[in-house]
């Protein structure tokens, strides 16, 4: 473990004791990459979120589209994602996705190689084709595997993001979408200017729902080799001695992971109060039950 990064005095820490040496336990290079790693799972929410609500809207599109082929595939998309397991989704698409980009890679690079890609339970690519690149810095792999992270979050919680958006597309009135056809509105001025603005009262409940679910799932990130705040607790937390560390200590991971528990219902009461906010103001002067409920308060 390295010393501390902020304070002078932690040069010896063998002569610490007390409060001198847990602050400098706590501000060593490892510990600030745990903490770092708190803006890791923000930032995987402030991504996944908007992305994941994207191929949500998407597939809900699809899924009520009048094109048959694209309502098939995105009923199958809503069907299979939410039909397997989440665990198996995310351990699936990390693999999948990093082959087949660099099998793109491949068949666009190196035209003249004859060799299989599949050899037995290897999968072989030419070098200029790895992604990332053996000569690439540390951090591009860390992006990279980010990435990677992100998209498999987005295309499992689009899924049910879709399913939710679909049926809140189906919960508008339909009167008013007749109604709209009867001005003369073209099917995608009704979609675009009635269906949507209208849909979001009713799919914000199941959203609100999948938003804390997602904030659950987020120590995923441990099981796809992202260094998150759960693969920090394990490795602080666990024991250590004199002969390993600066600071030797005994099995902490409980303090660690009660640390992360204490974070993630915070983070999840200021969703709630946030979430709640959003929703009174997106039901005021609707034909909804919280619009009604917001009506008779107000009487």
């Amino acid at each position: 473990m390295t010393r501390s990064v902020i304070f002078g005095y932690c040069a010896n820490p063998e002569t610490l004791e007390g409060i001198a040496w847990l602050s400098c336990f706590l501000t060593t290079g490892k510990h600030m990459s745990f903490y770092v790693s708190f803006g890791t799972v923000l930032l995987l929410l402030a991504i996944t979120a908007p992305t994941a609500l994207l191929f949500g809207f998407g597939g809900a599109s699809a899924a009520r589209s009048r094109i048959a082929p694209l309502s098939w595939f995105g009923r199958g998309y809503i069907a299979v994602v939410r039909g397997v397991p989440d665990i198996a989704f995310f351990l699936f698409f990390v693999i999948a996705l990093d082959q087949g980009f660099e099998w793109l890679r491949h068949q666009a690079l190196c035209p003249d190689w004859d060799e299989p890609i599949r050899q037995g339970n290897d999968f072989v690519v030419c070098a200029a084709a790895k992604l990332p690149l053996s000569t690439a810095d540390q951090w591009v792999h860390e992006v990279y595997g980010f990435f990677l992270a992100v998209l498999t979050f987005a295309i499992v919680f689009g899924a049910f993001a879709a399913n939710v958006l679909f049926g809140a597309m189906r919960a508008v009135p339909h009167a008013q979408l007749e109604t709209a056809a009867a001005y003369g509105m073209t099917p995608r001025q009704t979609f675009w200017r009635v269906l949507v603005p209208q849909m979001w009262v009713y799919a914000l409940p199941g959203l609100s729902n999948l938003w804390m679910v997602l904030i659950k799932a987020t120590p995923l990130l441990f099981l796809l080799g992202v260094e998150d705040i759960v693969f920090w607790a394990r490795e602080l937390g666990g024991s250590k001695t004199a002969r390993f560390t600066d600071y030797p200590h005994g099995d902490w991971r409980m303090w660690y992971f009660l640390g992360l528990l204490v974070f993630y219902l915070a983070f999840t009461r200021v969703s709630e109060i946030v979430l709640d906010r959003l929703m009174k103001r997106l039901t005021r002067g609707q034909a909804t039950a919280g619009g009604e409920a917001q009506r008779k308060a107000a009487a």
